[in-house]
């Protein structure tokens, strides 16, 4: 419920925070169920993000399980169609709880419905493909053990920074993988062994391979340009978004930076609280504007303020 009542202001926010995104095949955003995402984890929970407002059907996904220790964050999080998955760093008294998981993403499954899953395990900052854990594979054998006629589909998410607001997202899909071209193999542990095999492959196509220090490249491959004349209508705009946001954006960013600087958390940490606050912020602005102006000019501040952060995403330096 939480889920559909937040992926509208999700997508609105989307186009706030994202310059452009590419998508090499934007027809599977209509897939259909049984249907498993397969993708690389360099974002942390903003990569469930924007597979998740992209997707035109709901997307469950998977989460590392230590957060559910809290009970608050279980309850909002299982609202979200986040499902707890843990892993051996996390104690192997709990992996016994990813059964469970397994077996609810399978009834999701049944049902036609959408997961997501990172296959690498975990989050890092980097472009790069790290070796696959075998949790994606168990999910898509074990159903299709179960008869589920399930598809997985390889996904790799390219960022072209991790630190600065306002991003050119690459996000590229691969060719499926389906049970008749795994499943022919002898034994559990080779058909393991030959899922992750291909998924691997598939990936290593999909992901960009950059060192960290390569810059020339990393702006080479991601760097947008923008039209002359795009930039001169958003010219006005986008100083009075900078103006306008500064008092919300540059406080935020700070305590980002100090709460989540140190493990790869801050690009989704910085996004999160922004979804959260902006409201807030812009139901200020329009009583101030209201206070200030009267009459009906306030309604203004209500486009005015998002239009403005849009134009000034798209003009600020990418790198």
């Amino acid at each position: 419920m939480l889920f559909n009542l937040l992926k509208i202001p999700a997508q609105f926010v989307f186009w706030i925070y994202c310059r452009a995104v590419f998508i090499n095949k934007p027809a599977l955003l209509k897939s259909k169920g049984p249907l498993l995402i397969a993708a690389n984890h360099p974002n942390s929970f903003l990569d469930a993000i924007v597979l998740a407002t992209l997707f035109q059907r709901p997307v469950y996904s998977l989460a590392r399980g230590d957060v559910y220790k809290n009970k608050f964050y279980s309850i909002l999080l299982t609202s979200l169609n986040i499902l707890p998955v843990y892993r051996l760093s996390e104690g192997a008294g709990n992996l016994g709880h990813n059964y469970s998981t397994f077996e609810k993403c399978r009834e999701i499954f049944k049902k036609n419905g959408i997961v997501l899953i990172f296959s690498e395990g975990r989050c890092i900052n980097e472009w790069k493909l790290r070796p696959l854990k075998k949790g994606t594979a168990r999910l898509a054998v074990s159903s299709w053990e179960e008869g589920i006629n399930l598809t997985v589909l390889p996904a790799g998410i390219n960022y072209q920074s991790f630190t600065s607001f306002g991003k050119n997202i690459h996000l590229n899909f691969g060719n499926a993988i389906t049970s008749k071209q795994v499943m022919q193999t002898n034994g559990h542990g080779n058909t393991i062994n030959s899922f992750n095999n291909r998924l691997q492959s598939e990936l290593t196509k999909l992901v960009e391979e950059i060192d960290k220090n390569d810059r020339q490249t990393i702006r080479q491959k991601f760097q947008v340009q923008q039209p002359a004349a795009k930039k001169i209508f958003f010219l006005i705009p986008a100083l009075l978004g900078f103006i306008l946001h500064a008092p919300l954006y540059f406080p935020v960013k700070q305590f980002a930076w100090r709460k989540a600087s140190h493990n790869d958390h801050y690009d989704s940490v910085l996004v999160g609280l922004l979804f959260v606050l902006y409201p807030f912020y812009l139901a200020t602005a329009c009583l101030a504007a209201y206070a200030w102006l009267g009459s009906w000019y306030w309604m203004m501040a209500l486009p005015l303020l998002p239009f403005c952060a849009h134009a000034c995403v798209q003009l600020k330096k990418q790198f």
